[in-house]
């Protein structure tokens, strides 16, 4: 399960990034734990397409 991306940020080239937010089970206590990352547009389709 993920979250959709919350916010939009612009850099000076001209490229803009997003923060994404990802719902995962930990390995070590089989909790769920957030993962997060800023991250260019362009990379945000393979950031939810992977599992770990």
């Amino acid at each position: 399960m993920a979250k959709k991306a919350v916010g939009k940020v612009r850099t000076g080239s001209g490229k803009t990034m997003t923060r994404c937010i990802k719902f995962v089970r930990s390995e070590k206590t089989g909790a769920y734990v957030f993962k997060d990352e800023m991250m260019l547009n362009e990379e945000v389709k393979d950031f939810f397409a992977n599992k770990k």
